[in-house]
């Protein structure tokens, strides 16, 4: 699938809003793609605000501070996809995490998650938005990204499949360097 994928910018926000509010994605409606960014308890919110409301708020704040925390998809003027990535420091939760820990101490990008409301599913949005990634990266001087893949055997459910498919990974030459769970390996690949 031919898809035009960009950073997120303030300009793009109600892409994103529409992208997470569509059919399919309550997932992404409830962390907002904070969940891998912080690490350990949150503190006590305000009162009337939700944990959601509040990871909204926090990726807006991201946003709008000038760095894109990922990439959304567009067929045409339409969002379809989005795919969280950045250097791996930026998701403090991956120090702690049994699965997707450290596995040297080289620099890495890491890809962490796909959004595809269920409309566009099962069209290459995700393997578009990867591709897009690895440009990206490219071109912010990434020297290795990094992704945490399922790989399981037959059709998975799609509200687990927000870390990809390890056989998208493996598609475009990505490689397996740890697998601490059965079906959970981490992979690399070198964007230049």
């Amino acid at each position: 699938m031919k898809l035009t994928v960009l950073p997120l910018t303030p300009e793009r926000w109600p892409d994103l809003e529409a992208l997470f509010n569509a059919k399919g994605c309550s997932v992404a409606r409830g962390c907002w793609c904070m969940h891998y960014r912080r690490s350990g308890a949150h503190g006590a919110l305000p009162s009337g605000t939700t944990r959601a409301h509040a990871d909204r708020a926090d990726l807006k704040e991201l946003v709008d501070a000038g760095t894109p925390p990922g990439l959304i998809g567009y067929r045409g003027k339409v969002p379809v996809g989005w795919v969280s990535l950045g250097p791996r420091e930026e998701y403090a939760r991956l120090k702690r995490s049994p699965v997707m820990k450290a596995v040297d101490d080289r620099p890495v990008w890491s890809i962490i998650c796909f959004v595809v409301p269920s409309e566009h599913r099962g069209q290459g949005v995700a393997q578009a938005l990867l591709d897009g990634a690895i440009a990206y990266a490219r071109k912010q001087g990434a020297k290795l990204l990094e992704a945490y893949p399922v790989d399981k055997p037959g059709r998975a459910n799609d509200d687990q499949m927000w870390f990809g498919a390890k056989s998208m990974y493996d598609r475009v030459g990505f490689k397996e360097v740890a697998r601490r769970k059965p079906q959970r390996p981490v992979v690399r690949l070198k964007p230049t």
